[in-house]
């Protein structure tokens, strides 16, 4: 496989790869190169397998996982070409958080149902599969860096739930597809290909042959945070995902980036564990909360704080700019606190930083000043640029604005 020509260098041992080897990378790239895709070595899979895996995680995270065990219902992507391993719909994954008692951020799980084995036909294509023994499961990729806690946190609010959970990292990755180019939903008519390989709910003829080398079924899914973010799925580590071209593949400091740009933070360390309150790094709107599902561990101060309305704080994508405006690189880091120099105060710190973006925790009344007075503390020739992600609701600009006019 081609791999990507060496660009810029971001830190002492990290190196950006880029398919185009006459073109410097910059953040702007991405807009326009996509589709591309990175195997994201970040994360590791876990499988919760057993009668009580549903009971369990709902109990636990933020999100109703009782969808999963709902019946799914056949609509307007349900597939009737007969495609090995391809049932005729598939749940979509869910994006959820597990939380401290206190209502802190732990870790951050994409949870991904596979089908049972009677809803696809076995390998040959002629019939349906079968497995007597076959157990409810669900599979989630996590942060790699704690997944030895988080498997540990886990089995400790076990108790006598049935529900065995292992780490099943050597057998799957996770990947993710994103860049410009990507239709921000999949579906038969804009995205046959995401959605009719493998696992798939949608028609795809074109994808026939290349769905019955995949013989496991996996699929990519739409990203559940936001569609903007591309397509994410786990598959077999010992292949190369499906609708990958064979010069598209790169590193995944390039995912990274794409990012820090929409403003969203991912994992144990951008999130800060034990520290972070889940409503300050946009967990709402990036679909990792449900408000209606009942009682989870942290539950009370996550309802608590979005009942009474108003977030002072939020996770930010940000620029890091001279005293021209032009972006500058390698001049800030995670932890770096940013500092309002009208005010002499700390407008908020800096919790992902590559190149010339970031992504930082910024009170929205200086983060929106407008008047260009944020820097780094001790580099003042450092300027820093807030932006407003395109994604974000309505509503959570015009809270900002109401209580500082009330301010």
């Amino acid at each position: 496989m081609h791999r990507f020509k060496p660009c810029l260098r971001f830190a002492k041992s990290t190196l950006y790869r880029y398919f185009s080897s006459n073109r410097s990378f910059s953040s702007h790239n991405l807009e326009t190169a996509g589709p591309i895709a990175s195997k994201l070595d970040s994360r590791s899979v876990v499988r919760f397998r057993g009668p009580d895996t549903v009971k369990f995680l709902q109990g636990l995270l933020t999100n109703d996982v009782r969808k999963f065990s709902e019946p799914m219902v056949e609509n307007e992507r349900t597939s009737t070409l007969p495609i090995p391993n391809l049932p005729t719909v598939s749940a979509p994954p869910m994006y959820a958080a597990f939380l401290t008692p206190q209502g802190k951020f732990l870790y951050d799980l994409f949870l991904y149902k596979p089908p049972k084995p009677d809803a696809k036909l076995d390998k040959s294509g002629s019939g349906p599969g079968s497995d007597p023994d076959h157990s409810f499961e669900l599979f989630a990729d996590v942060d790699a860096t704690v997944l030895d806690e988080l498997l540990e946190t886990f089995k400790k609010y076990r108790v006598r739930s049935k529900v065995e959970i292992e780490n099943v990292t050597k057998d799957f990755s996770c990947w993710q597809q994103y860049g410009g180019n990507l239709p921000e939903k999949s579906s038969s008519t804009e995205e046959p290909e995401a959605a009719g390989v493998g696992w798939g709910a949608g028609l795809d003829r074109s994808g026939e042959s290349a769905s019955r080398v995949n013989n496991l079924g996996w699929q990519w899914f739409n990203d559940p945070r936001l569609d903007s973010l591309g397509f994410r799925g786990i598959f077999p580590s010992d292949i190369i995902p499906p609708l990958i071209e064979a010069d598209k593949e790169t590193d995944e400091q390039n995912y990274l980036l794409w990012r820090l740009q929409k403003g969203v933070a991912e994992g144990s360390t951008e999130i800060p564990k034990g520290e972070a309150m889940p409503l300050e790094y946009n967990l709402a709107g990036l679909n990792a909360i449900s408000f209606d599902k009942g009682c989870y561990v942290g539950q009370e101060l996550v309802a608590r704080t979005h009942h009474r309305g108003v977030i002072r704080k939020r996770l930010l994508p940000l620029r890091f700019l001279n005293d021209s405006g032009e972006e500058v690189e390698q001049k800030a880091a995670p932890g770096s606190e940013v500092i309002d120099t009208a005010s002499h105060k700390k407008a908020g710190t800096v919790r992902a930083a590559l190149g010339c973006r970031g992504l930082g925790l910024l009170r929205l009344e200086e983060a929106f000043k407008g008047s260009g007075a944020l820097t780094i503390q001790g580099q003042e020739n450092v300027k820093v640029e807030a932006v407003r992600p395109d994604w974000w609701p309505a509503e959570w600009f015009q809270e900002y604005q109401q209580h500082s006019a009330v301010a």
